[in-house]
């Protein structure tokens, strides 16, 4: 194994700042407000130093979104291999996941309609990779958990894993939070149920 040189370490210690740095400032302002300004200042580096790491505001958001798709495939490796949960378990424990990684304000937040920002992400072979992969194990859970009668077998499995995927920017989260009125265990819990359960409630 190559031993990586005192500068090498100090370079990735610094990207890794950069990055930590406008995952939280995309969690709480988005992609358009950020500034490459700001995030310099937040890492405490001149912003000609920061694009000696990342060219540009697109690339410095894939960088963002790139590590928080390598936490969600750490997070659901494990649940993978474990032959016990059954498939909608997984799909639960994934939802779950993502809104507490939300409420901690470690969830990037990106515009829907971005050119350059959508360019930069479909060219960027890491995120493509990483979103393919975790795109291609939710999947599976999908399809098993319909056919197992677990989740509605008439909707696209395409539809239940853009929904999963729309929990990770559900506004709604943010807006109950700020109420002061519910706990953050209280608010996945709403949510999960709405997400699961639907607005109807159990027949009577």
């Amino acid at each position: 194994m190559a031993r990586v040189s005192f500068k090498e370490q100090v370079l990735r210690a610094r990207e890794d700042a950069i990055v930590a740095s406008v995952n939280r400032l995309l969690a709480e302002k988005g992609f358009d407000v950020m500034t490459v300004d700001e995030v310099a200042a937040d890492v405490g580096i001149a912003k000609a130093s920061l694009y000696k790491h990342f060219t540009s505001k697109e690339e410095l958001a894939a960088a963002a979104m790139i590590r928080v798709l390598q936490r969600a495939l750490d997070f659901t490796a494990p649940l993978g291999n474990d032959a016990a949960l059954l498939p909608i378990d997984k799909l639960r424990a994934v939802a779950r996941w993502t809104m507490e990684v939300q409420l901690a304000g470690e969830m990037p937040s990106l515009p829907s309609q971005n050119s350059t920002l959508r360019q930069a992400l479909v060219g960027n072979r890491d995120y493509m990779d990483r979103l393919i992969t975790l795109s291609d194990r939710l999947g599976e859970w999908i399809v098993a958990a319909q056919a197992a009668g677990q989740l509605n077998a008439s909707l696209p499995p395409e539809v239940v894993l853009y929904t999963l995927f729309a929990r990770a920017c559900d506004p709604v989260l943010g807006f109950l939070k700020a109420s002061g009125q519910h706990s953050d265990e209280q608010i996945i819990a709403y949510l999960l149920s709405t997400c699961f359960d639907g607005l109807r409630g159990p027949a009577h």
